[in-house]
Formats: structure tokens, C-alpha cells, sequence
């Protein structure tokens, strides 16, 4: 891929396989540093939610009303850092990571986020 190529059209979208927790992508020289993306969102749970994660506290196991609101909320917030990659003209992003707060009670913020680079297969 070439640098030449970048910045991506409007709309444009980061295939996910470009994005990793390493400092590199195997098979990739980074030809540009962009800078740190991110997406943050910051959701709070329904009372149908809060009631139905209690009714599955008794019973014990996995909660999974909330698992999946977790689950739905990292993936969005991954979803918003491949934007701003794109938007500003990276094609990968390496060494993400997510970080969660909550900021009051029943309320959590969810941050992706990761360093935006250019690469070209080697």
C-alpha cells in the first residue's frame, strides 16, 4: 500500500485487521506516525437493565445483561477510534488499548484508543 494513497476518501473505514495491541503489524513498515485517535462512550444502564443484572446477581454466573452492554459499549467506542484513524488518514493503528471509569453511579465511560500510523506492506 502506499502512502501516495493516503488520505483515505470521505467515509472511508479502517479494516479491522489493521489495528493491534503490538507495536507493529507483521508483514508492515510504519511510513508515518499520525498520532494518538480514540473513541469514547459513555453509557449508563436502563432500570430494566439495573433490574435484570440484580434478578442475575441471585442466581450467580455471568451476568450477561451486563456482559453485553459492556461488550456493545467497547465495541462501539473501537468502532469511533477506527473513524478518527481514518479521518485523519491512517490506515492502521497500532499498540490500542481501552481504558473504563465510571463516572457516577450507574454511569461509564469506555475510551479506545491507540496510535494512528501509515503503513506500506513490506
Amino acid at each position: 500500500m502506499s502512502s501516495s494513497t493516503y488520505p483515505p476518501p470521505p467515509n472511508a473505514f479502517l479494516d479491522p485487521a489493521m489495528v493491534t495491541t503490538a507495536l507493529e503489524l507483521p508483514g508492515y513498515r510504519i511510513v508515518r506516525n499520525i498520532g494518538v485517535v480514540r473513541g469514547i462512550v459513555v453509557r449508563s444502564r436502563s432500570i430494566f437493565g439495573t433490574i435484570g443484572a440484580s434478578l442475575q446477581t441471585v442466581l450467580g454466573g455471568n451476568i450477561t445483561l451486563l456482559s453485553q452492554l459492556c461488550e456493545k459499549t467497547r465495541q462501539d467506542a473501537f468502532l469511533m477510534m477506527m473513524q478518527h484513524a481514518s479521518e485523519r488518514g491512517a490506515n492502521a493503528i497500532i499498540s490500542t488499548r481501552y481504558d473504563a471509569n465510571e463516572l457516577m453511579q450507574g454511569v461509564t465511560e469506555v475510551l479506545a484508543y491507540g496510535t494512528a500510523v501509515v503503513v506500506e506492506r513490506i
